[in-house]
């Protein structure tokens, strides 16, 4: 089965899809707010004689000129900027945590969203980053530190079954859900994500995923907020896991605002319907802003 094949009937224009599909993605870093600012990290690259340009829509995004591995710059040494991916940094900003927060980052390693969510607390509060591998755990500390993330607790559980008990026995007030995926999405970097890609591995995993969200509704306070994000295309792993959450427990889908070129959640797919709130979801589509795939929705619990 050809992947992006399954998904020409949801997008607009498929042969725009697939091109950009086909095309590298450009190289983006993310200004780390707990030690530079974006215009502190723009004078650095203009010394260094590192190509860069804002991205429109997030002042504190640059994409980097084609020649240019962001590991190689001293602002990434010295942890003012992180390598993320463009619309990655979606999720962080709809969550929009404050300082002083209790956070929860289920899925965490290797750290882009979790130094994301530190840097919009202002280093302040509560940010637990779990993750079940612990081989990416070495990565997400190793981030962190070079961040300068102080307000991190590091988590080392099957986020479905994640205890209050080690965190005072208090709910969140956020958790951001960016569960591991089939990777559709990011083709456009890793193209290895559509050669080990299968039917039953999707299906699979999304049991997974509904459980991981399912169990992070349970954890967040009534009124809290839940992001739910991947970088896949599949609506078994996007509409489909909201539907079964939002049935079967306390929470409801909210809209929300992005600055990226979106389309709505499908509330149909090969033979199933969804509860029509997953309208609400957001779809973001490489060919739409020139970056990977994406898809984002916000939960209210106890709503």
């Amino acid at each position: 089965m050809d992947p992006l094949a399954r998904y020409e009937p949801l997008v607009d224009d498929a042969e725009a899809f697939r091109a950009a599909c086909e095309r590298p993605l450009p190289s983006v870093v993310r200004v780390n707010g707990i030690k530079a600012t974006p215009d502190r990290v723009a004078r650095a690259f203009e010394a260094a004689g590192v190509g860069f340009e804002p991205v429109g829509w997030h002042d504190g995004l640059f994409r980097l000129a084609d020649d240019v591995s962001p590991g190689n710059t001293w602002p990434f040494v010295h942890g003012w900027v992180y390598g993320q991916e463009e619309v990655s940094a979606v999720p962080a900003r709809v969550l929009d945590p404050a300082p002083g927060e209790r956070v929860l980052d289920p899925c965490a390693a290797p750290g882009s969203k979790t130094t994301q969510l530190a840097a919009l607390m202002d280093d302040e509060g509560l940010l637990v980053a779990n993750d079940s591998n612990l081989g990416r755990l070495s990565a997400l500390r190793s981030n962190a530190e070079r961040c300068g993330v102080t307000n991190v607790a590091v988590a080392n559980t099957d986020a479905r079954h994640l205890s209050l008990k080690p965190f005072d026995g208090e709910p969140f007030d956020r958790a951001l859900v960016d569960v591991p995926c089939s990777c559709e999405g990011t083709v456009r970097k890793n193209p290895d994500a559509l050669e080990e890609w299968s039917l039953s591995h999707v299906e699979g995993i999304a049991g997974v995923q509904r459980a991981i969200l399912a169990r992070a509704v349970e954890v967040t306070r009534p009124g809290g907020t839940v992001v739910y994000s991947t970088c896949t295309f599949a609506p078994e792993e996007n509409e489909a896991v909201l539907d079964g959450v939002v049935a079967d427990h306390d929470c409801r889908l909210v809209e929300f605002d992005v600055e990226l070129e979106h389309v709505p959640g499908v509330t149909e797919w090969d033979g199933e319907r969804y509860d029509p709130s997953v309208r609400r979801a957001k779809r973001i589509y490489p060919h739409h802003n020139d970056t990977g795939g994406f898809f984002c929705a916000k939960l209210e619990v106890g709503a």
